[in-house]
């Protein structure tokens, strides 16, 4: 078991040392055949002079064969040097996987998507608890490369589910988490890839293709596609051996290839289109698709990914075969040489049919399977790096009690845990302190690892047991210029959802940090105090978080449903220490004159 920063640090820089001498050595490989791909196409300029230069039928015949030669060897060479690519590709692909787990324990950006694209400010918690964007919990979870990855994590992180949908995540995390090894090849095998191109190719599939191919349904072209390769391979030999009229045949055979797939050019752009250069991501996706069928899952929740029990990895790999070969057009020389004497297009468009009516409606099932373990592997891979942690237990009566709680995007050398319970019964907690002293940090603590114990990850406590709540927070109000908002009003607004909220949802849960800060002293405080006696009457559980040390003497009047906390500071002259540890009752230090002196007033 790796315990500490420095033992998963260590692991991975061993496990990137490894990636880092496997690419210098598929490099070497690649390298030498790529000098033999030119001593071939010497050697084949050399045959040609000779077949050219050739006096006699016998000669001809030799020198004819004799180029066969080189080209059959380049194929053969193209084809290991086109699999040591795609090997170093991956592999390069891993060694980034292994470097960005580095750059993570080490607090620095993550390489994968940070979700910035899906905040909110009208949501109930996102943007006060740094759920999305830049240096956000998203960003230090997220290792989602497709579009239903990244989508499937924001929204577990957005929404809370029910008990039982939590339990059964939380066993699922902790299976893929016992596979974490294997997890780095199967993220290797996605990164790289364009984030919504595999979605155009799910929709091709599903909603377009089938139509697209009706035209290689008809059995003349079939039946001619199938013989045309042997038919110019029996008159090319023939010419070789008999020469004369033959030669005219098969420049006449030739011609027709032409004029019959510029007949079908139209429909076979159409086929194609969508499908250019995918033949990598494809075989990518199924190498990470065979990983999720080689093995028997337990958990219920991976169970129910798997809509059948066909493996579609083999399929895909297949669709990934029909669309290298299919890419031959690229090439301009190649395609007149294989469409004249082959009809190369209409035979993947022939195959690419077969292949779509026999199994393309469950493919697409298959690729989004990639982005639900995705998500799950991001939590996992979290889980993995993050051992301390453990999973809170969910609890069906009205529960949070936590000991060594702390915020998980503070590095460990610096964070300083707390332990917090609530009562049996729904309180107000009023918790006072001086600046900097760290009341937001511990109001967002609470509400960030809520979050997580609701996405059914691992929380950053020694132990959490909790109860299902709707979470609201009010913490950065802005005001809003293009929107003539100013910041009262702006927090007026904020209230008010959060009052709405309450009145609908009995396990409400509100977290507030310094309420009313556009608006005058008095106003501040009897809006507070109203606001404070609105929740107590309606019995919902707050963290309220101020300054506002005469909102502390509300515990007076309601003693069962208000308590008091506080963060202090320790004053030595005009120096100031903080242990950011939260204590019982209202707070009796302040430095805001301190912190002003400072400063020169």
């Amino acid at each position: 078991m790796l315990n500490t920063d420095q033992d998963r640090l260590t692991r991975y820089e061993q496990l990137a040392a490894t990636q880092k001498n496997e690419i210098a050595s598929l490099k070497n490989k690649i390298d030498k055949l790529s000098f033999v791909r030119v001593a071939l196409l010497l050697v084949e300029i050399g045959f040609f002079v000779g077949f050219v230069s050739a006096d006699g039928n016998l000669a001809i015949t030799i020198w004819g064969l004799l180029l066969v030669l080189p080209i059959a060897v380049f194929v053969v060479v193209v084809k290991k040097q086109g699999a040591l690519e795609k090997l170093f590709k991956f592999h390069q692909n891993l060694l980034w996987v292994f470097e960005n787990e580095i750059t993570l324990l080490q607090y620095k950006p993550n390489g994968y998507n940070d979700g910035t694209q899906f905040e909110d400010e009208s949501h109930p918690y996102l943007s006060d608890l740094d759920i999305f964007g830049k240096s956000s919990l998203y960003a230090l979870i997220n290792r989602g490369a497709s579009k239903i990855g990244v989508e499937e994590l924001a929204k577990h992180l957005a929404t809370v589910s029910n008990k039982d949908a939590i339990v059964e995540r939380q066993e699922a995390i902790k299976e893929l988490t016992e596979h974490i090894d294997t997890t780095f090849a199967f993220r290797a095998n996605l990164k790289g890839h364009e984030l919504n191109r595999i979605e155009e190719i799910k929709h091709k599939l599903g909603n377009q293709l089938l139509k697209q191919v009706d035209f290689t349904t008809n059995k003349f072209l079939r039946i001619y596609v199938k013989s045309v390769p042997y038919l110019m391979l029996l008159v090319f030999l023939a010419g070789l051996i008999f020469g004369g009229m033959l030669w005219s045949i098969f420049g006449l055979m030739a011609f027709a290839n032409a004029m019959l797939t510029y007949f079908y050019s139209k429909q076979i752009t159409t086929v194609y289109f969508g499908f250019s250069g995918s033949s990598s991501l494809l075989s990518s996706y199924a190498d990470a698709i065979e990983w999720t069928e080689q093995r028997i899952w337990e958990s219920g929740y991976i169970k129910r990914l798997f809509h059948s029990e066909e493996k579609v990895s083999a399929h895909i790999k297949t669709l990934a075969k029909i669309i290298v070969e299919f890419d031959a057009r690229l090439n301009f020389l190649l395609y007149a040489i294989l469409n004249f004497f082959l009809l190369w297009d209409l035979k993947c468009c022939i195959k690419l049919g077969d292949w779509t009516r026999s199994v393309g409606n469950k493919v697409a099932q298959g690729l989004d399977r990639i982005g639900y373990f995705e998500e799950l592997i991001s939590f996992a891979t979290l889980n993995y790096n993050q051992p301390t942690w453990i999973f809170p237990t969910i609890t069906d009566h009205f529960s949070l009690q936590t000991e060594d709680l702390g915020h998980p995007l503070i590095p460990t050398n610096k964070r300083v845990d707390n332990t917090y319970r609530l009562k049996e019964m729904p309180t107000v907690d009023i918790i006072t302190g001086s600046n900097m002293a760290g009341k937001s940090t511990f109001l967002r603590t609470v509400g960030i690892n809520m979050v997580l114990a609701y996405a059914g990850a691992p929380v950053c406590a020694k132990k959490m047991d909790l109860s299902i709540f709707r979470l609201l927070t009010y913490m950065r109000i802005k005001d809003n210029l293009i929107e003539s908002t100013s910041t009262f009003k702006a927090e007026l607004n904020r209230l008010k959802m959060i009052l709405s909220e309450v009145e609908l949802h009995s396990n409400a849960f509100v977290l507030i940090d310094e309420m009313l800060r556009g608006t005058n002293s008095k106003d501040k405080f009897d809006g507070s105090k109203a606001f404070i006696e609105k929740l107590i009457a309606i019995k919902t559980p707050t963290l309220f978080a101020t300054h506002d040390l005469q909102l502390s003497e509300l515990e007076q009047v309601h003693p069962e449903a208000v308590r008091n906390f506080h963060f202090d500071i320790q004053l030595l002259g005009d120096e100031m220490a903080f242990d950011y540890l939260i204590k019982q009752g209202p707070c009796t230090k302040f430095n805001a004159a301190i912190l002003l002196k400072q400063i020169g007033l």
